[in-house]
């Protein structure tokens, strides 16, 4: 059983870990990545114990599927000239 639902927004992203992160009762942190997030993984686990909670989310922020496909380069490249 999951020891608690935890939304998303309530989480912080951890740049060094590259997850969404939740303090954990033990100390450490619940730790879940943007990857498992696309995957439609909802379970956010502490690595220094056994508990693990559940992630509330919307998918559909996390899937490429439903990203604007635009492309990372401006469609009509202008030069660059520098002095």
């Amino acid at each position: 059983m999951s020891y608690d639902d935890v939304e998303i927004e309530d989480m912080e992203w951890n740049e060094e870990l590259q997850a969404y992160t939740y303090p954990c009762p033990c100390g450490d942190l619940f730790q879940i990545t943007k990857d498992d997030l696309k995957l439609g993984e909802e379970i956010a686990r502490c690595p220094s114990c056994s508990l693990y909670i559940t992630v509330i989310y919307n998918i559909e922020d996390f899937s490429d599927h439903n990203r604007n496909n635009k492309p990372l380069h401006p469609s009509n490249p202008q030069s660059l000239t520098v002095a």
